[in-house]
């Protein structure tokens, strides 16, 4: 029966008639059946069976007329409310029977459940269950902005609803731009995920895309089902076309298979997968097609693991291999490509402690050797064991050792075994003001050679100490930049290094090389990168900076200018006959770079030969950033040290490289780089977009051109459909566009905070 509240304050009446309260409750008492002509709210005792999202909740029902049985049915009529829980039903006309918990509802029927929102004509709902339906609707998934029109709704519980003849969409518009359109359509909010059967997808009016069977998100969770068809063509296979499947089998672990048709070469067949553990990751790419062109069976296969086997153990390998040389030329994942031609193959076991690891791994390589640039194998080793100890602020000392055992193998090449131990003692005095680091280095290195002509030496040994002394000081001032006020700051360094000469001519070059000379190198000891070569020094290193650093710690503006002087001159080359400086000094670097304003930063380094009275290397870079999605980018770079692969001798790299992406439009972007190579006038790398943001989707098409060989370019077009809310369907071109445009926006996502917004 119908239970009313013990005092007025426990309930709402708003009078729209003339008419007694006490009147009202005395006819209620008196005939159960009597109409009740006013406009009230009452509480009903909650049913035994209770709605999913709270059992407990009474069900409060208001209208402007109330007429039926209180124990048994109530007839409600105008502006008819009823809430329970996470639901809410309004409409003009109600009947709600209290024994079924059951709401039939008709007239501008308007239904709340949870997060979701429904429209329609009739109505019929279980409260406590969530069955029902409606007819006629409109409706608009709260999580995601999902919405829709039906002929008819069937709830078939709080989270699973069944649309007969439906749409789906998530433009706000009333004749929105995409939809899809169905004669069923399963809406699984539990799971996340609608399910279409015999749908149509419309873009524009037009439809774009049919399938018998569907399914799409309804949020941003993963799940399985067929991908969005990738399209896109390339100067290398034609049209391609690719319908990738993705298998959610768990949480942590999924499954990609990817069937892609390529119009020269066939049909290409790949998987990925991915997993995810709490001590393990990974993630396996394999592909294979027998090419038309090439008459062949072609693959590639890519694995990559990370593994804790116990606290401080772990595993790791990267295994890469590819059938023939020219597959990554001939074959992309992405619109990036890939003209890796070094695969490796390395496995490692580390251990770790809190002062000192050791590591084990055995690396060799697959070497994809193009015949018109052709590179040199590196030595694979098998094995190469390091130990790594470290201890700091010892009585005021650190303390490093090094120690490595790797044995090198290069096919018929002069190979063996090299063991060395690096010890490192340092002092570092650090104040406010100034820094002074003293320290001392000894090399003790072995080798045991193989693979060598009848007669020739195999053994050799080499010890090397070396001293070095790094001394700074750091002076600040009051000052301004632009009209801001700043702090300025002065910092000279100098860097001593001592290191006797030790003949190295007849010890191989497993793994070393001359290092890249900048800024950060010429403060370093050693010359060389790897060990089979150690340098010889008796030179200083002198440099200046400056800065401008804003109160909050943001530095604007930085400059450097640095050079080594050499008391004597090194005598260690890498062949013996190559000399590695010229003169007494080494060529003058000069950095400046930060953000200038708001808008502007800039880059620039310099490395400036005064022997030769020119520009060695220098790169001049600058960005203009005025406003989210608005940046352009200009670059300038020489390299008078490059080495023409073809001819071996000296060919200077001088290049310009402008990117941008610019709205030309309301809703147009244009977006494009280009890598103009001045001595070849032509262009090295290329790329050039459109996009369109509208409301509830982004159109895209990119053409790209890149290198593959030294000889050969592939030029590829590829565009994309991005619909919000359910997918994008085309080659996703957005990590070329990051890689390619320094600053680079997503015109679908929300604008980036400018972090200069307080310059």
């Amino acid at each position: 029966m119908i239970r009313f509240p013990k005092s007025l304050s426990e309930r709402t009446v708003n009078w729209r008639t003339a008419r007694r309260f006490s009147s009202l409750l005395m006819a209620v008492s008196a005939v159960g059946l009597l109409p009740l002509t006013v406009h009230a709210q009452m509480t009903l005792p909650a049913p035994a069976v209770a709605p999913v999202d709270d059992k407990d909740a009474p069900v409060n029902v208001s209208a402007e007329q109330m007429t039926g049985r209180p124990d048994r049915q109530v007839n409600l009529d105008r502006d008819v409310e009823i809430v329970k829980g996470g639901t809410t039903i309004k409409a003009d006309r109600a009947e709600y029977r209290i024994i079924q918990d059951e709401v039939e509802a008709t007239g501008h029927v308007w239904m709340k459940r949870l997060q979701d929102r429904y429209t329609g004509d009739h109505a019929q709902m279980n409260m406590g269950s969530g069955a029902g339906f409606v007819t006629n609707p409109t409706y608009l998934i709260g999580k995601n902005g999902g919405r829709g029109r039906a002929e008819r709704i069937d709830f078939l519980s709080d989270d699973q609803a069944e649309v007969t003849k439906g749409t789906y969409s998530t433009c706000e518009a009333t004749d929105p731009d995409w939809y899809l359109q169905a004669n069923t359509m399963d809406l699984d909010s539990g799971r996340e995920v609608g399910t279409m059967h015999g749908g149509l997808l419309y873009f524009k009016g037009v439809p774009i895309l049919g399938s018998p069977w569907m399914s799409f998100p309804l949020s941003g969770e993963r799940k399985s089902g067929v991908l969005p068809p990738t399209i896109g063509v390339t100067t290398t296979g034609g049209a391609e076309i690719s319908v990738p499947y993705y298998f959610n089998l768990a949480p942590n672990y999924d499954l990609t298979l990817f069937p892609k048709y390529i119009a020269r070469r066939g049909l290409q067949m790949g998987a990925e997968t991915r997993y995810l553990g709490e001590s393990y990751s990974g993630t396996t790419h394999v592909e294979g097609i027998q090419d038309r062109i090439t008459g062949t069976g072609r693959y590639s296969l890519s694995s990559q693991h990370l593994q804790t086997l116990a606290p401080g153990l772990g595993l790791s390998w990267n295994l890469n291999k590819a059938s023939d040389n020219d597959y990554p030329s001939d074959f992309a994942h992405s619109i990036t490509g890939s003209t890796q031609r070094l695969l490796t193959r390395d496995v490692a076991l580390a251990y770790s402690s809190t002062y000192w690891s050791v590591v084990g791994r055995v690396t060799k390589y697959q070497l994809l050797q193009d015949v018109n640039s052709p590179i040199t194998k590196p030595y694979e080793r098998v094995p190469q064991l390091v130990f790594n100890g470290n201890r700091y602020d010892i009585g005021g000392f650190d303390f490093n050792t090094v120690a490595d055992y790797t044995r090198f193998a290069s096919g018929d090449l002069v190979g063996g075994d090299r063991a060395f131990i690096t010890q490192s003692v340092s002092y570092p005095i650090v104040r406010p003001g100034y820094f002074i680091t003293p320290k001392v280095i000894l090399d003790a290195t072995s080798y045991r050679l193989n693979n060598l002509a009848q007669g020739q030496r195999a053994d050799y040994t080499r010890t090397v100490p070396t001293a070095s002394l790094d001394a700074g000081l750091i002076f600040e001032r009051e000052s301004a930049l632009l009209g801001r006020n700043m702090t300025q700051t002065l910092e000279p360094r100098l860097f001593y290094v001592r290191t006797p000469y030790r003949d190295q001519s007849m010890l191989p070059i497993f793994d070393s090389g001359l290092a890249d000379f900048n800024l950060a190198q010429i403060f370093t000891e050693n010359r060389f990168v790897g060990h089979d070569r150690i340098s010889d020094a008796n030179q200083v290193t002198g440099a200046v900076t400056t800065r401008f650093i804003e109160e909050n710690g943001l530095e604007r503006l930085r400059a450097t200018v640095g050079q080594r002087f050499y008391v004597s001159d090194p005598r260690v080359t890498l062949n013996g006959t190559t000399a590695t400086t010229l003169g007494s000094k080494s060529d003058l670097l000069l950095s400046l770079g930060g953000q200038i304003t708001r808008e502007v930063s800039t880059d620039n380094t310099v490395q400036y030969s005064e022997t030769l009275r020119q520009m060695v290397r220098s790169t001049f870079g600058v960005r203009w950033q005025p406003a989210p999605k608005r940046v352009l980018n200009l670059q300038y770079r020489l390299d008078r040290t490059y080495v023409n692969p073809l001819t071996g001798l000296l060919d200077p790299l001088k290049q310009v490289d402008m990117s941008g992406q610019w709205p030309v439009s309301q809703r147009w972007y244009a977006v494009g780089r280009i890598n103009y190579s001045i001595p070849d006038r032509t262009v090295a790398e290329g790329l050039l977009g459109m996009e369109y943001k509208a409301d509830c989707w982004v159109f895209r098409v990119v053409a790209q051109r890149i290198p593959t060989s030294s000889t050969k370019a592939s030029t590829g077009f590829f565009f994309q459909l991005e619909l919000n809310g359910l997918s994008r369907i085309g080659s996703n071109p957005l990590e070329a566009l990051k890689a390619s445009v320094p600053g680079y926006q997503n015109v679908n996502l929300p604008d980036r905070n400018n972090p200069n917004d307080n310059f």
